[in-house]
């Protein structure tokens, strides 16, 4: 009787540890699938705000025309809502940029040898002309926006108030050739320390908005 006994534990013993086993490598193998479609989610999007290589993800080349925009809205608390496309900006002042280095987030760089074409966001926002009631008015925000809603933003003393104001720029054009792949304009700023996160491709908008 005691030896049936025996036979029985370990027989239900042996079904049980068989049922986890089979139960946790499913859930293993539910964890690795779900994984690997968010690696291939996430690298079919792409990433914004930063350069190729190390610092960008890859995207394939039939989407990337997908985020492409002609034209760049300037809207918000302004008056003179502007849409600007590459030939009005080259009938503004124009800056010529060389070896400016795109620095990621992780420290990555890429060391950039075009020559770069590009108009500063401070003219394109004196363009525009910012609402202001009085001479202490600038709790302002600028939000320069991508076609897939990445975002860089500064505040109103940073382009008035700062160098950062001339070292801010909207790119149409490197070695003398659209920026193709980046959409027709991109935005950056060149005195960032790390100026990835505030590389802004396929740029679309550049939105003011006050702070309440």
């Amino acid at each position: 009787m005691n030896n049936f006994k025996h036979c029985s534990f370990i027989f239900f013993a042996t079904v049980i540890f068989t049922g986890c086993y089979q139960s946790t490598s499913k859930d293993s193998s539910s964890i690795k699938s779900a994984s690997h479609i968010s690696h291939k989610e996430v690298a079919a999007k792409g990433f914004n705000g930063e350069n190729e290589g190390a610092c960008l993800l890859p995207i394939a080349p039939e989407d990337t025309f997908k985020y492409i925009s002609k034209v760049l809205e300037v809207k918000g608390d302004v008056e003179n809502t502007l849409n600007l496309t590459v030939d009005s900006l080259k009938r503004m002042k124009l800056v010529t940029l060389n070896n400016l280095n795109v620095v990621c987030l992780s420290g990555a760089t890429s060391s950039a040898k075009a020559t770069r074409k590009a108009v500063l966001l401070k003219d394109i926002l004196e363009k525009a002309v910012i609402v202001q009631q009085n001479h202490k008015d600038r709790n302002l925000i600028i939000v320069a926006r991508a076609t897939d809603n990445y975002k860089a933003t500064f505040s109103w003393a940073e382009i008035f108030n700062n160098p950062t104001g001339d070292n801010t720029f909207v790119i149409f054009e490197e070695d003398g050739k659209p920026i193709a792949s980046h959409g027709e304009m991109k935005l950056i700023c060149a005195n960032d320390i790390k100026t990835g996160p505030r590389q802004v491709i396929w740029l679309k908008s550049i939105e003011i908005t006050r702070v309440n």
